[in-house]
């Protein structure tokens, strides 16, 4: 299914295709999916200089597990704040 809508003038069965719940859903998924492919790209999948799709797939998978790490940091880092906001309260 195409969840992107459609540009300029719209039929009436595209207008009430497009304001379905379920075309809704998945154009907000869209959306997320653009944002991970964005996350991505800042963490190294950008240009891939490896060679043939072994290459690709290491890349590919290199640029993930970056991301996640980086991912991880900012939950811990998160994480560590909370519980020194809540020893100074204690104190």
């Amino acid at each position: 299914m195409v969840v992107l809508p459609k540009k300029g003038h719209r039929s009436a069965d595209e207008k009430a295709r497009e304001s379905t719940s379920e075309f809704m859903h998945l154009r907000h998924q869209h959306s997320a999916v653009e944002s991970a492919i964005n996350a991505l790209e800042q963490h190294g999948l950008d240009i891939c200089p490896d060679h043939g799709i072994t290459g690709f797939k290491r890349y590919v998978a290199m640029a993930v597990l970056a991301r996640n790490i980086h991912r991880l940091g900012a939950v811990l880092m998160t994480q560590q704040a909370e519980q020194r906001c809540i020893y100074r309260k204690a104190a």
